[in-house]
């Protein structure tokens, strides 16, 4: 990672953003082939941004080719060059709805929704602004103003700042709770940041990358029981997530338990076979297994070489 001392902005490498967000960079490569990520030399906090709100979709086990079809058509329906940076995302069904100007469009289907309680998804036609539509609009404008806040490192306090301002207005935001916990999480705070990512799993249990965050910050603190729990939790939510089963192999080494650990390191290489993590795996893997050989060696009584 480099810093200009002329124009203070941060530069990243792609192995930069891979690091920072504990994924995988062929699964960075991959998003760039599918059009969701443009490919550059550096990159900067706009393309973190952006690779984040990728990873929370990925968490849904939603496919590159769905994210595309529902970015293109809101390209398309509002004219926005960057929807995945410019509005805040959520899944249903197979499709993306955007929150935008208070109101949750499907592109797609070009119908509309007014978010009037947490969880509502319903559909209806547009109406007139009222006071909840109104809330919602400011609730959004402030979220997105943070989110680019934080493309810049001398401006990160004033979007925590944000971020908690949205969460006093709408407290069920888990996607401010969690942004918010990654800041203090960056920051080594790592004592907030757990207060953030917990409290984004009680606002919506069937998060898997608020319980897949707590289990990093956890993890972190040392609290290795409480980080596998977190782990297992992500997975329930979402078999596929494999970032969540290679943190989990990890744990679980580090406890010593590395029959648990195998089982996780194979599932890791069966749901994203290609790159170094992958190669870690299958080199985690063939150490179990010839550790696991000798135990049985030595407990029939003969004697290990």
């Amino acid at each position: 990672m480099s810093v200009s001392t002329t124009t203070t902005v941060t530069t990243f490498s792609r192995g930069d953003l891979a690091r920072i967000l504990r994924l995988p960079e062929r699964q960075i490569i991959a998003w760039q082939r599918a059009g969701l990520m443009p490919e550059a030399e550096v990159y900067s906090f706009a393309d973190l941004t952006h690779l984040k709100r990728l990873q929370q979709l990925k968490a849904t086990s939603m496919s590159a080719k769905s994210i595309r079809n529902s970015v293109t058509a809101m390209q398309k329906v509002a004219g926005m060059r960057h929807p995945l940076r410019e509005t805040s995302a959520v899944r249903q069904g197979k499709r993306l709805i955007f929150r935008h100007s208070g109101a949750l469009i499907d592109p797609q289907t070009q119908q509309l929704a007014f978010d009037f309680e947490q969880g509502s998804l319903g559909l209806v036609k547009p109406a007139g602004r009222n006071a909840d539509s109104e809330q919602a609009s400011r609730v959004q404008e402030m979220f997105l103003r943070a989110v680019r806040l934080e493309e810049n490192a001398t401006t990160i306090d004033e979007a925590a700042a944000l971020y908690e301002e949205v969460l006093k207005l709408q407290p069920g935001y888990a996607a401010a709770s969690i942004n918010l916990g990654t800041i203090r999480y960056n920051q080594r705070n790592f004592v907030e940041a757990e207060k953030r990512y917990r409290y984004a799993t009680e606002v919506d249990p069937l998060y898997a990358l608020a319980f897949f965050d707590l289990g990093n910050v956890l993890d972190e603190l040392q609290r290795l029981p409480e980080a596998i729990e977190a782990y297992q939790r992500a997975i329930a939510l979402v078999p596929e997530y494999a970032d969540a089963h290679y943190n989990l192999a990890l744990a679980f080494e580090r406890q010593e338990q590395r029959r648990k650990a195998l089982r996780y390191w194979l599932s890791y290489v069966r749901l994203d076979p290609i790159g170094p993590w992958a190669s870690h795996a299958r080199s985690q893997v063939q150490k179990i297994l010839a550790s696991e050989k000798l135990k049985v060696v030595c407990r029939r009584g003969e004697r290990a070489s």
